[in-house]
């Protein structure tokens, strides 16, 4: 967490975007590996390269996106239709056309359609929802609302832990997570209500700390949007969140139970692989872009 903490304040956006841009390589590495104990064949040279332009893509639009004139959620809106109907349609299309081109090398032929296929989900699963990223980290106020978002996560997934462990008895999801209860999916959705409440009541607060450990310029000031989003859009927010971040980890567990693992990866130890870390918050991303655009872009707009 600290790690990542710097890096959201302190990078540079063409950092930031390289280290999220290798962790989104990482997970599709993974990725790939599910969909072969599959038996699928992907073409995982092909969608780096489609990796490669995506990122350079939305690295782009989120450098427009950060300058003064665009800054908050309104420019952050215009930049993104511009580039979703240009740069990201196009990027999508190459890659489908492409892979459907490469798929004609496969024998038997009836392997073209579901290697192709497979291997393009990457795109929209990995590239284009880690790609968010760096848009919602170029406003100024960008990367305080991506700790929120993330503190919303991961205070979600350790609330459904404890509670579930201790008192999970209804399954939620046997076939796909047999680990999973209600009881802890609905304390997960509580406790993001909570401390979505609690942490943007003491948003100021959280301001001055980072001021004082020089995360943020001296001039932010946030101790006026604090108090000025409505309860109930602050605890709407917390539950979209989190239960699309649930979906993500549901998701990624059919992925594996699908293909008879355990984990995505071992490349850290005691917590499996890459895509095991960030499966919650590819789905909470676009979630989280949504809220930021249609209204809290100004509730975090420093002032």
């Amino acid at each position: 967490m600290p790690l990542v903490v710097l890096a959201l304040f302190k990078a540079p956006l063409w950092l930031f975007t390289l280290l999220v841009f290798g962790v989104a390589v990482l997970a599709a590495h993974e990725y790939f590996g599910i969909i072969k104990a599959q038996g699928f064949r992907p073409f995982a040279a092909v969608m780096y390269v489609f990796f490669a332009l995506s990122f350079g893509t939305f690295y782009e639009l989120a450098r427009f996106a950060s300058f003064d004139y665009v800054d908050g959620a309104g420019g952050l809106a215009l930049i993104l239709l511009l580039g979703l109907l240009g740069g990201i349609g196009l990027v999508a299309l190459l890659a489908a056309l492409t892979l459907l081109v490469f798929g004609l090398r496969r024998d038997p032929l009836s392997r073209a359609l579901p290697d192709a296929a497979s291997t393009f989900m990457a795109l929209p699963y990995v590239a284009f929802t880690l790609s968010l990223l760096p848009q919602l980290r170029a406003p100024s106020n960008g990367a305080l609302y991506l700790l929120y978002l993330m503190l919303l996560v991961w205070c979600g997934d350790i609330a459904a832990y404890y509670v579930g462990r201790a008192f999970g008895k209804h399954k939620l999801a046997p076939r796909v997570s047999p680990g999973k209860s209600w009881e802890g999916a609905v304390a997960s959705v509580v406790g993001a209500v909570v401390v979505s409440i609690l942490l943007f009541h003491y948003l100021g607060t959280i301001a001055r700390f980072l001021n004082t450990v020089h995360l943020l310029p001296a001039h932010y000031n946030y101790t006026k949007t604090a108090t000025s989003a409505p309860l109930w859009l602050i605890s709407l927010f917390a539950i979209c969140i989190n239960v699309s971040a649930q979906l993500g980890d549901l998701v990624e567990s059919a992925l594996k139970r699908g293909a008879g693992v355990k984990d995505s990866g071992t490349i850290l130890p005691g917590h499996g692989g890459v895509l095991d870390r960030i499966d919650a918050l590819l789905f909470a991303l676009p979630v989280g872009l949504i809220f930021y655009l249609a209204a809290f872009g100004r509730y975090f707009s420093a002032l």
